[in-house]
């Protein structure tokens, strides 16, 4: 079956989704000692950490949709240490000592999820067998070479290492592989069985989830919805590219798509033979990100990004779906494995990550206004949103610990530009960014493009 006839006839649905009973509406006043905005990861993991530090708190959250509506239900399953921005522009925002803190929270943060999970018996598909990023090209093999050596010079000689090409091809048979680089702080999860197995914790500990309520009005000490109320100490917003779509924070964080796909289950003999009979994150070293992983299950699903930026921040449910991106993708995935064509799409989807201007996430917290929020992890948040749920704790409860220093807490990012330069500068960048890969393609020289634009966004 055609993928060019196939994929537009596939509906909007993310492979981990499940049908799951309703949780009631709020249709009254309550009230609380913290009340958080978004049952996605970041608003999961902050409930957990502070009932697990104080039992007696009464948590309370709201949510527009449904637990796990957002980027915690529609990811690429990645939980890794990788953090947006480059050590080397953390290092020059904040300090050295600061970039290499950082790296060490982010490293401890894929063993913490998986300590979690074993302890609470929480069954999310958790397995750390690292993140390969193929070199298939030889500008990507000189960045692959590039990054260890940079990463040695700052501190880290063990964060990452090269494949050379026998190595990588042994643990990916990926077309055109010249090597690699690997790095073990990375681990796959079932997003949509993290989120649904956290919400059910949660509840378990003693906090409330309200869905089909969404947020009218945050006021300090209260939170409105159509049909209630909630008065609380203090108001947590954990709304990630949402945030965008609230009065007065259209230039905070920007929604950004990232696509997806997912073939059907592949036989064992199949997955043996491209040497997919793993659970090891993967893509290349190219400038548009792509991601791929095998579930546990046997499916490949593998994303990107390249969707346009939508003007005015605008999200819908039509943006979800691109057909020119999703058969982009579909042709990298070929290009990766070709004896891949014949297995059937079964699934394609897309979800807003959420974007600031300098690519920093930010854990903040304003006192004055009884308001904490933690977000904008530019697809990095399946990992991030633990370690802010951590500090998140931390702040609320008053809580001295060393990762309450980390370069992201109360970090406060520029304000986007508003339109057209927004439009006209993100959806550059994006062009910018296939045209680095292009120009790479075809001269065989890193792109001068690719440089100007990491300079310029401070992202790697």
């Amino acid at each position: 079956m055609s993928a060019k006839i196939a994929l537009p006839q596939l509906p909007n649905k993310p492979l981990w989704f499940a049908p799951s009973q309703p949780r009631e509406r709020l249709e009254h006043d309550i009230d609380a000692d913290v009340v958080i905005v978004g049952a996605g990861y970041t608003g999961l993991w902050t409930a957990y950490y502070l009932l697990k530090a104080d039992p007696a708190l009464r948590v309370v959250l709201l949510e527009k949709h449904q637990v796990g509506f957002g980027a915690s239900g529609r990811n690429g399953g990645w939980a890794s240490a990788i953090f947006p921005i480059s050590l080397h522009r953390v290092e020059q925002l904040y300090s050295h000592q600061a970039a290499l803190h950082l790296q060490g929270a982010m490293n401890e943060t894929v063993d913490e999820i998986g300590r979690v999970l074993a302890l609470e018996s929480v069954d999310a598909d958790y397995a750390k067998q690292g993140f390969l990023s193929l070199a298939r090209s030889a500008p990507q093999m000189a960045r692959a070479r590039a990054a260890v050596e940079s990463a040695a010079r700052f501190g880290l000689p063990d964060q990452w290492r090269v494949l050379e090409a026998g190595q990588a091809q042994s643990c990916l048979n990926a077309e055109g592989t010249l090597g690699g680089l690997y790095t073990e702080h990375c681990a796959l999860i079932h997003p949509g069985k993290l989120v649904r197995g956290l919400a059910q914790l949660v509840e378990r500990l003693g906090a409330k989830i309200y869905e089909q309520s969404a947020v009218t009005q945050m006021a300090p000490g209260v939170v409105h919805t159509a049909c209630g109320s909630v008065r609380g100490e203090v108001t947590v917003r954990a709304t990630e590219a949402f945030t965008s779509q609230q009065p007065g924070k259209s230039r905070f964080v920007i929604p950004l798509y990232s696509l997806v796909l997912a073939t059907e289950p592949l036989s064992p003999e199949l997955l043996a033979r491209l040497k997919l009979d793993h659970r090891m994150a993967f893509n290349d070293m190219r400038h548009l990100r792509v991601y791929g992983q095998v579930t546990a299950e046997g499916r490949l699903v593998f994303g990107g990004r390249g969707a346009p930026y939508n003007w005015g921040s605008r999200m819908s449910e039509q943006a979800d779906l691109v057909d020119s991106t999703h058969a982009r993708i579909y042709q990298t995935l070929l290009e990766f494995f070709p004896a891949l064509a014949d297995a059937r799409i079964t699934h394609r989807w897309g979800g807003a990550l959420g974007v600031s201007r300098d690519w920093c996430p930010t854990v903040s917290i304003d006192r004055k206004q009884r308001l904490a929020w933690a977000g904008n992890y530019v697809g990095d948040g399946v990992a991030t949103s633990n370690l802010a749920g951590r500090i998140l704790r931390n702040l609320i409860l008053e809580r001295d610990e060393p990762i309450n220093t980390l370069p992201l807490v109360n970090h406060h990012s520029p304000s986007w530009e508003p339109e057209p330069l927004r439009w006209f500068g993100v959806n550059g960048g994006l062009a910018a960014a296939s045209l680095s890969d292009l120009e790479e393609r075809y001269t065989h020289k890193p792109s001068r493009t690719a440089m100007l634009l990491e300079k310029l966004t401070g992202a790697h």
